[in-house]
Formats: C-alpha cells, sequence, structure tokens
C-alpha cells in the first residue's frame, strides 16, 4: 500500500490498495482519491475514522456490491464516486447513512442491472450518475427519496421501458439525460412528477412515434433532444403541450411526413433542427408544416431529398433569421417562396441542380437585394445551353420556357365514394417534353405507400411528338375503413417531382335493418308503435312513409311523434285514416333500403248520417239509407219490427245493403225499420220509422201551393170578366156621343168612320196603353192580340188553352186631360189638373177589325213582352186635327177592364155601327179561356 500526500493538506492519494487504508482521525475537507486501486468490497469499520470526510473516490477499483451498512453512521461524505467498478447489486438502504451530508453520487461504468424501489434515500442529493450500466427497465417510485435531485443521468443504458410512475419524487429535477437507450416511445405516465424538468436528453434511441399525451407533465422544459431516432413522421398536435418549448433538435431521424399543425402550440420554439430527415413534400407540396412557430429564429433542413421549395412552404415563418437548405438537389424554388421572411439574414443553399428556366428568373435579383447570395452556391443543369453556370451568372433574358421537362399534371385524382368490399382505383397523368425514366408514386395522408397495387403506362402525344403522357392507376381491392383517406399521386423524373392534388376516399356501408316494423293491429283512440331502426356508415337516415307518400293525417293533426333519439314512431289516438302501409326507408350514401309495415285500424260499427223517418203514399217508392263506417266494413243486416225483413220483389239493395228501396208501397209497409251494423267489434242499430198514407192529401209542397194558387186565381178573373161584360153592356146601351167645339173631344167607339176620316184609323189599327211611375203597361199587338202588363200575369204556370174568343181590352188612368194645342188635335195630360177622369168620358181607342181564323192566343209571359217591345209598339191616341193621339198615362191604382165575349152571339151584340167587331186579345194569357 502506497499513500502520498498530507491528511493537512485535506487530499491523500492512495495507489496498489487492495482495501481502504487506515489514516488515522482525518481533519475537515479532507478528499480521499483511492481510484485505480483493487479494491473490492467496502467495510464499515475502514470506513469509520474518516468523520470528518467530504470527497471519496473510489472510482476503477473492483468493488462487486454495495450492501447495506457499508457506510457506516457519523460519515459527512458529501459527493461519492464509485464509477467505472463492477457493482451488480445495490441493496435497498446501502446508502442511508449518508442521507444527511451526500451531494454527489457516481455510479456509472458498473454492471448495474437493476435498481431497487427505493434505492436512494437521500433527500439531500443533487446529481446522480448512472449512466453506461446495464439497466433495463425502470420501476415505478426507483427514485422516490430524492427530493432534490436536479441531474439525473441513465444515458447509455439498456433501458427499453420506462414504467409509469418511473420517475415520480423528482420535482425538483431540471435536467434528465436518456441517451443511447433502446426507448421506443415517450409517454405521459413514465414522465409523470417532472414539473421542473427544462432539459430532455433522448437521443440515440429508437423512438418511432411520438405520443401527443406525452408531455403533458412537462410544461416547462426548454429543450428536447430527439436527435438519431427512427422518428417517421410528425403528426398533428404532436407537441402541443410544449408551450414553453425553446429548442427542439429532431436531425438525423427518418422524418419524411410533417403533418399541418405538427407544430401548433410552440409559440416559443426558437431553434428547430431536422437536418439529414428524408423530407422533401412537406417543402414541395405542403402548405402549413410550420404553422404556430411565429417566433422561430433558426430552422436547419440541411441533408434532406428537397428537390423544389413551394411558394407557401414556409407560410408563419415571418421571424425567421436563419434557413439552411443546404446539401439538398434543389430544382426548382417557386416565385415568392421567402418574401414573408422579413428578417431573414442568412439562406443556406448548395445545389447543382437548378432548372433554368422562366420559373427561377426571380430568384437571382432578389437573393441579390437581400444580400443573401454569399450563402447561396446554386448552378444550372438544365437547360444544356446554361449548364453548370451559376445562377447569378445567368442573364435575365436567358431564363426561358422552351419546353417543361419536369411533368405536369394533366387529369389529377378524383375524390370517390365506395361502398365497403368494393374495388376502385385512383387514375392521374402527367406530360414532359424530357425522355428521362418516370417514376411514380403514391401517397396517403402524406405517406408513401409501398406495397401499393400501381398499373403504370405511357404514350406519345398525338398532336406533339415530342411530348410523353404518363399515367400511373392505382388499384385498391375490397377496400375496408382503413382504406380511407386522402390519395396522391406523385410524378418524377430527373428534373423533380410533380404533386398532384390530394383526392379523398370514403368508404360507406349500406344500410341495413336491426329493427324491422311488423304489422299490427290497433283499436280506434289506442297508441299504435311502430320500430325501425339501421346500420351503416355513415349512420343512416331514417324517414317513414305512409302509403308511399308523406301525407300522414296523424302528422297534420300532431298526433305523431317520432323520438329523434330512439328508434320507435307513434301514433297516437288511433284513427281509421291511419290505417295503411307504413315504410320505413333507412338511407345514407352508399344506399338505402326499405321495409313496410301495415297498420289495420279496428272500429265498431257507426252510422255516417243518422236514419231518417219517412211519410210516403201509397203506391210511391220511399229509400232507406244505412250509411256505416267500421273497420272490418261492418255487415249490414235490415229488419223490420226488430224481426228480419221479409224481402220481395219490391224490396232492392244496393252494394252492402246500405241502401234499402221498397217501389210501390202498400199499408203493409208501414212500421219501424232497423239497420243492424255489425263487425268483430260489435253491433250497432238504428231505427227509421216509415209512415204510409192512404192518398196524396194536401201536401205542403210547392206544387200544391202552386196549384191552388192557380185555382184561386182563375175563380176570382172569371168572375171578375162576368161582371165587366155586364157592365159594359149595360153602359154601351146608354151612353150619347156627340161632337163639340170644346177643348174635350169625344170619340165615340161606335164611329169608326169619324176617326178614318181623320186618319187616325185603317184596317190594322194598335192602341197603345202607357203606364206611368214604372208601372208596366198594356198594348195591343198588330195582330189585334191584347198584351197586358207583367203585373197582371201569374206566378205560377198553368196548361195554356187556345181560343179564338174576341176580346175588348179597355183601360183607364185618373189623369185629367186637356186640349193643349186645336191647331194640331194633339191631346195630352194636363200638368197642373188633378180631378179624376170619367170613365164614360174618356175611353180607349181600340182597333176594329174582323176576326180571323189566324188569331191565337198569346199564353207567355206578358212582362216579357213588354220590355222587348216597349220602345216600339206605343201608339198614338188619334185627335181630330192631327189624326192622332198623345200618350195615355194610367196610374198604378187602377187597371184596365177586360171584356171577354164569350159566345158568338155576344160578338154579333158587340159589333159597332160601321159593322167592325172588337179585335180579340187576351188580357191574361196564362189563364185558360172559357170556350
Amino acid at each position: 500500500m502506497l499513500c502520498i500526500g498530507k491528511v493537512s493538506r485535506g487530499a491523500v492519494l492512495c495507489s496498489k490498495l487492495s482495501d481502504i487504508p487506515q489514516l488515522g482521525l482525518a481533519r475537515d475537507g479532507v478528499w480521499s482519491r483511492e481510484h485505480h486501486n483493487r479494491i473490492r468490497s467496502i467495510e464499515a469499520s475502514q470506513l469509520k475514522p474518516y468523520v470528518t470526510l467530504e470527497t471519496l473516490d473510489l472510482s476503477f477499483n473492483d468493488i462487486t456490491e454495495i450492501r447495506n451498512g457499508c457506510f457506516p453512521q457519523g460519515l459527512h461524505i458529501k459527493e461519492l464516486y464509485l464509477g467505472s467498478n463492477r457493482i451488480s447489486t445495490l441493496e435497498p438502504g446501502a446508502f442511508d447513512s449518508l442521507s444527511r451530508s451526500l451531494l454527489t453520487l457516481r455510479l456509472s461504468k458498473n454492471r448495474i442491472t437493476q435498481l431497487p424501489v427505493k434505492a436512494f434515500r437521500l433527500p439531500r442529493l443533487i446529481q446522480l450518475e448512472l449512466n453506461r450500466n446495464r439497466i433495463r427497465l425502470i420501476e415505478g417510485l426507483t427514485f422516490q427519496g430524492l427530493d432534490s435531485l436536479e441531474v439525473l443521468k441513465l444515458q447509455r443504458n439498456n433501458i427499453s421501458k420506462l414504467t409509469d410512475g418511473a420517475f415520480w419524487g423528482l420535482a425538483k429535477m431540471q435536467v434528465l439525460h436518456l441517451e443511447y437507450n433502446s426507448l421506443t416511445e415517450v409517454n405521459s405516465g413514465s414522465l409523470y412528477g417532472l414539473s421542473s424538468l427544462h432539459q430532455l436528453h433522448l437521443s440515440n434511441n429508437s423512438i418511432s412515434r411520438i405520443n401527443p399525451d406525452g408531455w403533458s407533465f412537462c410544461q416547462k422544459l426548454h429543450e428536447l433532444i430527439l436527435s438519431y431516432n427512427n422518428l417517421t413522421r410528425l403528426d398533428e398536435g404532436s407537441l402541443a403541450d410544449l408551450g414553453g418549448l425553446h429548442v427542439l433538435r429532431l436531425s438525423h431521424n427518418s422524418i419524411n411526413h410533417i403533418a399541418e399543425g405538427a407544430f401548433k402550440g410552440l409559440k416559443n420554439l426558437r431553434v428547430l433542427e431536422l437536418d439529414h430527415n428524408d423530407i422533401s413534400g412537406t417543402i414541395e407540396d405542403t402548405n402549413g408544416a410550420f404553422t404556430g412557430l411565429e417566433n422561430l429564429s433558426k430552422l436547419t433542413l440541411f441533408g434532406n431529398k428537397i428537390k423544389s421549395v413551394a411558394k407557401k412552404a414556409f407560410s408563419g415563418l415571418e421571424a425567421l433569421e436563419h434557413l439552411n437548405l443546404g446539401d439538398n438537389a434543389i430544382r426548382s424554388i417557386q416565385a415568392d417562396a421567402f418574401a414573408k421572411m422579413k428578417s431573414l439574414r442568412q439562406l443556406h443553399i448548395n445545389s447543382d441542380s437548378f432548372l433554368c428556366d422562366c420559373q427561377l428568373k426571380w430568384l437571382p435579383p432578389w437573393l441579390v437585394e437581400k444580400e443573401l447570395q454569399s450563402f447561396v452556391v446554386a448552378t444550372c443543369a438544365h437547360p444544356e445551353s446554361l449548364k453548370s453556370k451559376s445562377i447569378f451568372a445567368v442573364l435575365p433574358e436567358s431564363f426561358v420556357c422552351d419546353d417543361f421537362p419536369k411533368p405536369q399534371i394533366i387529369i389529377q385524382p378524383e375524390t370517390t365514394v365506395a361502398v365497403l368490399g368494393k374495388d376502385i382505383r385512383f387514375t392521374c397523368s402527367a406530360a414532359s417534353s424530357s425522355s428521362s425514366p418516370m417514376m411514380f408514386a403514391w401517397k396517403k395522408d402524406n405517406e408513401m405507400l409501398h406495397n401499393a397495387e400501381i398499373e403504370n403506362f405511357a404514350h406519345v402525344r398525338a398532336k406533339d411528338g415530342e411530348v410523353m403522357e404518363y399515367t400511373t392507376i392505382l388499384h385498391l381491392r375490397h377496400v375496408t375503413f382503413a382504406h380511407e383517406g386522402r390519395y396522391q399521386c406523385i410524378i418524377t423524373n430527373h428534373f423533380g417531382s410533380t404533386y398532384s392534388s390530394k383526392a379523398r376516399l370514403t368508404v360507406n356501408v349500406l344500410p341495413s335493418f336491426i329493427k324491422t316494423p311488423h304489422d299490427i293491429t290497433s283499436r280506434t283512440g289506442t297508441t299504435a308503435r311502430l320500430e325501425c331502426a339501421a346500420e351503416g356508415d355513415p349512420t343512416p337516415q331514417i324517414a317513414w312513409q305512409k302509403d308511399g307518400g308523406t301525407d300522414f293525417p296523424a302528422a297534420r293533426e300532431r298526433r305523431m311523434h317520432v323520438m329523434p333519439d330512439d328508434d320507435v314512431f307513434f301514433i297516437t289516438d288511433v284513427k281509421i285514416e291511419d290505417m295503411g302501409v307504413y315504410s320505413c326507408t333507412a338511407q345514407n350514401p352508399a344506399g338505402s333500403v326499405l321495409a313496410n309495415a301495415t297498420l289495420t285500424v279496428l272500429e265498431t260499427p257507426s252510422l255516417i248520417h243518422p236514419l231518417e223517418d219517412h211519410v210516403v203514399s201509397v203506391g210511391e217508392t220511399v229509400a232507406l239509407q244505412c250509411k256505416a263506417t267500421g273497420s272490418p266494413p261492418p255487415r249490414i243486416t235490415w229488419l223490420k219490427g226488430d224481426q228480419p225483413l221479409v224481402v220481395t220483389e219490391r224490396h232492392h239493395f244496393t252494394s252492402g245493403n246500405q241502401l234499402l228501396i221498397v217501389r210501390n208501397v202498400v199499408l203493409e209497409d208501414a212500421g219501424k225499420y232497423t239497420c243492424e251494423m255489425s263487425n268483430t267489434l260489435g253491433t250497432e242499430r238504428a231505427h227509421s220509422h216509415v209512415s204510409i198514407l192512404q192518398s196524396l192529401g194536401c201536401r205542403k209542397d210547392r206544387t200544391t201551393v202552386g196549384i191552388i194558387t192557380i185555382a184561386v186565381v182563375c175563380s176570382i178573373v172569371l168572375t171578375s170578366l162576368v161582371w165587366v161584360c155586364i157592365i159594359y153592356q149595360t153602359r154601351k146601351k146608354s151612353e150619347e156621343y156627340s161632337v163639340t167645339n170644346t177643348d174635350e173631344t169625344i170619340v165615340p167607339p161606335d164611329v169608326p168612320s169619324y176617326l178614318s176620316s181623320q186618319g187616325t184609323l185603317s184596317d190594322r189599327q194598335e192602341a197603345v196603353v202607357r203606364v206611368d211611375n214604372q208601372q208596366p203597361n198594356g198594348h195591343i199587338d198588330s195582330n189585334g192580340m191584347c198584351q197586358t202588363d207583367a203585373g197582371r200575369c201569374p206566378d205560377v204556370e198553368a196548361p195554356t188553352v187556345g181560343c179564338r174568343q174576341p176580346k175588348l181590352c179597355i183601360g183607364y188612368n185618373k189623369d185629367t186631360w186637356k186640349t193643349e194645342d186645336m191647331a194640331d188635335g194633339m191631346l195630352v195630360p194636363d200638368k197642373t189638373g188633378t180631378k179624376p177622369i170619367n170613365l164614360e168620358r174618356y175611353f180607349m181607342f181600340v182597333q176594329i177589325r174582323k176576326p180571323s181564323k189566324s188569331d191565337s192566343i198569346k199564353t207567355r209571359n206578358c212582362y216579357l213582352q213588354k220590355k222587348k217591345k216597349k220602345a216600339q209598339n206605343e201608339s198614338q191616341v188619334a185627335s181630330p186635327a192631327g189624326g192622332s193621339l198623345k200618350q195615355l198615362n194610367v196610374l198604378p191604382e187602377a187597371s184596365p177592364t177586360l171584356l171577354d165575349l164569350q159566345s158568338e152571339a155576344e160578338v154579333k151584340q158587340a159589333l159597332l155601327s160601321n159593322g167592325y167587331t172588337p179585335t180579340a186579345c187576351d188580357s191574361i194569357p196564362e189563364l185558360p179561356c172559357a170556350n
């Protein structure tokens, strides 16, 4: 044993030791360096004198185990170095005696395979190093008791799993090293309790997926290192809980897909490293992959597979200062791809594959304007005339588009809706003027489909022999829900890749019934219940129809109820009109199915219209109607006197016995008739009483009233005519006739020759009587028939009997008359006179002629004839001077007197002195004339 140094100086270096040396009582602050020896064990008796020892370095020895009791009570060791030994066993409580003083514990480079639960009850420990051991699993609560621990190093172990609560109790830990292990994922349970963690080193593991929920307990994390893992994609929201993150290192993975919104929530991120991945489409086609990184200042994409930069590839990076696109074979950059990065200071581009056409013309002057050309090394690869030239050396007019070597999409894949189990295909076509070999690929949700069934072919465009068209078809067999997504074709050649639009595939399932409606029978007034439910994808919509239509009587009356979250269709207070066929239709975009159910409504019989009693006469016909309703339709039976009706040839029934007709009724048909309506629900009866009269009797109907009225009128008229004839004959013999020179001119009826001499009468004369005050007037027609006013026409038409009896029509009024103009002999009414006229003094002029056989009795309504000829048939009264008469006004109080000569003898007696007879006329044409 050899020990060099003095205890008084605070450091002792020993070599070639196999045991811990005895140094006597050590002073405060002694540092014992006993590394690189052959010490195999730690004995409490050997360390007991080191009561004031602060640092004990036992690294690089042959210690194999740390047993409970190795460190005696009373030691004040602050730093204990046990690294590079052969320790494989740690007994629980082995370090408990150092709990009051120990701050640093190094156990790296040993052979520890398992950490016992609560193996470290060191509440003052700040740093614990367990790197380069053989630990595979960290159980929950393993580090409980390390309340002050800030740094934990577990790198270069073989840890493959962190169980839930593995780091529980490390609330003050700020740095956790887990590099070079075999972790495949990080979940929230394993990081539970690390509320103060600032740095998490997870590089050089096998992590292939980032769990979005894995960071919920690391809200204060500032730096996350995930380099050198197996990450292939960053999904949307996978880092959303790391709102305080400043540095994210994801280099040296296999990331080929960054979803839109993958960095959502990282508003404080300053540095993002994505070097040496497989990123291409994210920059070439995706828009908004970096949305949410408004404070990002450095983005590195060095060594990826980027061939082109889309216009909106870096949208959302307004604060970016450093962008590294070096070591990418970039061929094209769309115009204004960097325009929104107002703070950009460094843009690293290193590519010799640029397609120097018209679409790249904007880039050199923009780089010069922004003073970024010093970071860019870019040379042309096409066209041949510009090959190997720097883009800064090419003249602006040389950037032309004479051809299109890069493929251009001409047919885009179309969005498709497929039925589960069917085959579908997507078609995509592109054209190119280059003979460079073409490669085809398909993506689903921005991920390459490596084992897809793809059919490719090419042909020369007919109109342009130098242009080739390429078509790729993606076949999907027996599609399932796993096939749903957005499909995109990528056609690539030496000059770059072209991305088609994304076509969505939706897989639907035809609806199928899980509850089918059944036929039901309900009584009126009850509730009918129909069930119908279907499944499918998307969930089918259920609709009901009645008898093929949407007209529901129950719906109009608000008796129909369909529960939105139920499968039942209700009809309350069922009525007979609800009966029918109800159809349940389940429909979704994939198709529809239909199921029918019949609702039968039962109703007790009832009458639609009540039966009526009847009174008929013998020989007439009586009809008894029993219009019944019910379900099922009732059977109708007729009873008479509560006994079955005896049917004879006089009894007739309509369909369903709803109408009973009895012809030629006899007295025996009188009585009570009963209509009996019956179905399966019951029987109802209705009664009707039939009364039989022996004769017609005096029925109070309109025909009877008319007949009575006509009879009364005829009696009155005939009686009046008789009296008129008697009065006329009496006065005729007693009248004296003379012609005077006074104002009143009296023309006797028996002196027609005088009138003829004045030119007022002839063989065919007409006399008209006009009635004032809107009263109807009578006139003598040209054929000698007297047309009376409508006021004397009876309301009831009676049979008309023609006659050839001569009649004399006489009219008068009470207006006073005077001779107004003796020169023309006109007679006019006195406008001022009010004296009643004397019938003996004033009389009507009538046409006098011999009766002929052609005369006829007019029997139609005289009022209508008056209206028709009112303006035409006004007669003038003859005067001595002018041979005409003014109108004769007849007051409404007086009616013309009619004279009806009843026989040929009477006609002869009526002859005037000149041998003419009065004109035959009918004053009341509706009344029959007596022969």
